[in-house]
């Protein structure tokens, strides 16, 4: 006869194989462009935010004279600039939310692991 413990071990490891297999299918979705991926991460809409800096003076006459805050804000604006050319907003955007379902698909595998172990400790206890 099936005790309550029984039966209970065995949910516990039927339900976290279902999340490991579920959390693996959508990744491996996820990761061939079949199905879109949550997005936590838009930074799009945070450079639309961000206040532009105003339009910089002409430098083909150096920067002599100018006051060290301009020259670092000028500086500022160039790095942004490039690094902008290197790495294009969906780039990163992409990247960001790449990164944060990889984190949420090892801890959901992580936590139905422990499930499925609980479930198979119930069961070989009896």
């Amino acid at each position: 006869m099936i005790t309550f413990k029984i039966f209970c071990g065995w949910v516990l490891l039927f339900a976290g194989v279902i999340i490991i297999c579920a959390t693996l299918y959508f990744s491996y979705n996820i990761f061939t462009a079949k199905a879109e991926m949550p997005e936590v991460f838009n930074i799009a809409d945070i450079e639309k935010n961000q206040e532009t800096i105003p339009v910089l003076p002409d430098l083909s006459k150096g920067t002599h004279g100018m006051s060290p805050e301009i020259q670092q804000e000028i500086m500022n604006k160039m790095v942004a600039e490039q690094i902008k050319a290197i790495f294009p907003t969906a780039f990163l955007s992409t990247l960001f939310n790449l990164i944060a379902w990889s984190i949420f698909a090892g801890i959901a595998i992580f936590g139905a692991s422990h499930l499925a172990g609980l479930g198979i400790r119930l069961i070989k206890t009896v």
